[in-house]
């Protein structure tokens, strides 16, 4: 298929089963109360750090839904479904102001050197990582680290989406300074009502855990070995979505907490499919059973946080080993 009859071939999956959708957010949410309840209730310490754990996965997969009503994919024109989902955003401090403004920029130039920074990690050439000055290369280093990564709820979301946006952006994004009102002061009566624990495993460790599983999964989804970059000039958005958004392999049960995100390829050569049937488009259209390929393995993670900067003589992402290579030869 050509690049226009590959996109209007997932049209016909860009229409959601409205019941689906509901039962899977509402199944989801009461799962993810239950977690938080099992993580702050004075249970058994094993069973509240698995709970606390599961808290955090389930937030991912509720997240994806979020993710998808902002893409206008699922339960739009509800105003119910659009108050459960302004008071999550607040919650995983992922607002949708900011989180619509820099997702759809993120959509639009997805791939393309110099402008995919918004909504993304940054990406610049290796001739241009050598030209920059010490701290631009500390500052472009430091976000693209596993550390920066790890801690994705301080430097991703609290820090990026709320703090950020609410001092550059001011009133247009209001709601940044309702999301850090809300969620420090569910974290604080869970610390007031049932003590430091629980607000360690009911509060703070899940936030965790969904913040960097969302941060390496968005940046591994297009920071990858195979992944391909290009000038403005040069960009094609349906080759963007092909070569340089990842399908990453996942087991099943990984597959249902990330609500499917796993076939990354296809949401972005169709955001309007919803989540629960991107599967069904992997497996009907052969041209999409081809993708860069990563995986939720520490070998394949170690892989990906190596890649620092676009080399395109060799058109691949390279790292620090290339990089000293190429600065001993220009010394």
């Amino acid at each position: 298929m050509s690049a226009k009859e590959l996109i209007l071939a997932t049209s016909r999956y860009a229409q959601e089963d409205r019941k689906k959708s509901w039962r899977l957010l509402i199944t989801g949410l009461i799962l993810m109360v239950l977690a938080y309840a099992g993580a702050i209730l004075p249970l058994p310490l094993a069973l509240r750090i698995v709970c606390s754990i599961l808290a955090g996965l389930i937030v991912v997969r509720v997240f994806i839904m979020y993710h998808d009503y902002l893409h206008k994919s699922i339960l739009q024109r509800s105003p119910v479904a659009e108050f459960i989902f302004k008071l999550f955003g607040w919650f995983i401090l992922a607002p949708m102001s900011i989180w619509r403004r820099s997702h759809d920029h993120h959509h639009a130039h997805n791939s393309k050197l110099y402008t995919s920074s918004i909504g993304s990690y940054p990406i610049v050439t290796k001739e241009d990582f050598l030209k920059a000055s010490k701290k631009e290369r500390f500052v472009y280093l430091m976000v693209r680290h596993p550390l920066t990564i790890a801690f994705g709820y301080f430097f991703a979301f609290l820090f990026g989406m709320t703090i950020r946006s609410l001092v550059n952006g001011g009133k247009k994004h209001i709601d940044s300074l309702y999301a850090m009102i809300f969620h420090y002061a569910i974290g604080a009566a869970i610390w007031i009502s049932f003590g430091w624990v629980s607000f360690l495993l009911g509060f703070l460790l899940p936030a965790m855990i969904s913040s960097a599983m969302g941060a390496y999964l968005f940046y591994a989804q297009h920071n990858f070995p195979e992944a391909q970059f290009s000038t403005k000039e040069e960009w094609d958005f349906a080759f963007a979505a092909l070569k340089s958004s990842s399908y990453m392999k996942m087991n099943k049960l990984m597959h249902w907490f990330t609500g499917n995100i796993g076939y990354h390829h296809i949401h972005h050569i169709n955001s309007k499919i919803p989540f629960y049937r991107l599967p069904e488009v992997y497996h009907n259209i052969k041209e999409l059973q081809n993708p860069g390929i990563t995986k939720l393995t520490p070998g394949e993670i170690i892989k990906c946080f190596r890649l620092k900067v676009w080399d395109p003589e060799t058109r691949r992402l390279v790292g620090m080993k290339e990089i000293r290579k190429a600065a001993a030869a220009r010394a």
